[in-house]
């Protein structure tokens, strides 16, 4: 006889799910934002895109802004179908983020409040975290 297993729930479903669309969202873009570090005396960047920001905000820099996201399906294979998503960092640091369906944001330090631009999630993220750090630490293992 083979052992039984708890049947999934839809709170795992759901779980699953929104683990998935951060991992996917913010991954393929922390690198660049994490290892930039321009040198000294080169060339003034270009202007940056439409809904772009880098600021300080109560002493910590925010950057972010828009990024193209190609989404996967289940078992790791690029489905045809890709979309806008945002990058976000705190001193440096990746923000993960998620768009909701209605067009808002929201974060995995303010995952129970939406905000409607990236600039506000980021903002409210300083606002909880403080003068604490966001972890470094991945999501999943390859």
């Amino acid at each position: 006889m083979s052992p039984r297993t708890a049947p999934v729930t839809r709170r795992d479903m759901m779980r699953a799910a929104l683990t998935t669309a951060v991992v996917v969202g913010t991954s393929a873009a922390v690198a660049p934002i994490v290892l930039a570090d321009p040198a000294p005396g080169a060339a003034p960047a270009p202007a940056a895109p439409r809904g772009t920001f880098d600021e300080v905000y109560r002493g910590r820099r925010i950057q972010g802004g828009p990024v193209p996201v190609r989404y996967a399906s289940a078992r790791g294979a690029a489905a045809p179908a890709s979309g806008p998503g945002v990058e976000i960092s705190i001193d440096g640091r990746p923000l993960h983020v998620m768009r909701r369906a209605d067009g808002s944001y929201l974060s995995l330090v303010n995952h129970y409040r939406s905000f409607p631009t990236p600039l506000e999630v980021a903002r409210a993220a300083v606002d909880e975290i403080g003068t604490a750090q966001l972890s470094t630490a991945s999501f999943h293992h390859h």
